[in-house]
């Protein structure tokens, strides 16, 4: 289905179709949830989605072994938005597009910016202060960084801080950041903290 032949069945997704709300930052703004993946692409058609990791999982029912794929993706435009979604199908392919439309529907707002002594350039490069993720036994860390260092950070949770637009990080970990589902989901939710902690300032 194209986004022309939508037909939005939440509030939030007929105030975007009639083009009342424009931007993702409105949208996140209202408090509705986003339900439709179509609100998504009509606010961020620039997202990337980058594969974090595919798994066999097995589970044991009364007809047998079932085995099922389980992908762990991450969707950003690499300036502010990011999302991370999980999928389970039979399919890889299948497991993968369900993955896709979890992490369009979780979407969220970074608040970038350049909280580093050693930088304070201005720029949106880096986070704007230290946050703090969890998920699991995995805790991530995220510390400002001088413009240039690049993202010094273990490769799943690289994925998610490029995507969301950041180029510059310290970060530290602890847990079983081998558990790659938990290692992206932890550095979801310190990416989501740095929008919590500016609206408590505020």
């Amino acid at each position: 289905m194209t986004l022309e032949e939508w037909i939005p069945k939440t509030k939030l997704g007929k105030l975007v179709k009639e083009e009342k709300i424009t931007t993702m930052e409105e949208a996140l703004l209202t408090g509705h949830p986003i339900k439709e993946v179509e609100i998504v692409d009509t606010l961020l058609p620039d997202l990337t989605d980058e594969v974090l990791d595919i798994n066999l999982v097995q589970r044991m029912t009364d007809s047998g072994r079932r085995v099922k794929f389980r992908a762990v993706v991450a969707v950003g435009n690499m300036n502010g938005f990011i999302g991370v979604g999980v999928g389970k199908d039979t399919q890889v392919g299948q497991s993968i597009k369900k993955a896709i439309r979890d992490a369009k529907l979780n979407i969220t707002k970074v608040e970038l910016g350049c909280g580093s002594w050693e930088c304070g350039c201005d720029e949106k490069h880096s986070v704007p202060y230290e946050v703090e993720g969890r998920c699991g036994s995995v805790t991530i860390l995220l510390r400002p960084a001088p413009r240039g260092l690049g993202i010094v950070a273990g490769q799943t949770a690289k994925k998610v801080l490029e995507l969301a637009g950041i180029r510059d990080v310290w970060t530290w970990t602890s847990g079983e950041t081998r558990t790659t589902i938990n290692f992206a989901k932890a550095t979801f939710d310190a990416l989501k903290n740095t929008m919590r902690i500016r609206k408590l300032e505020g």
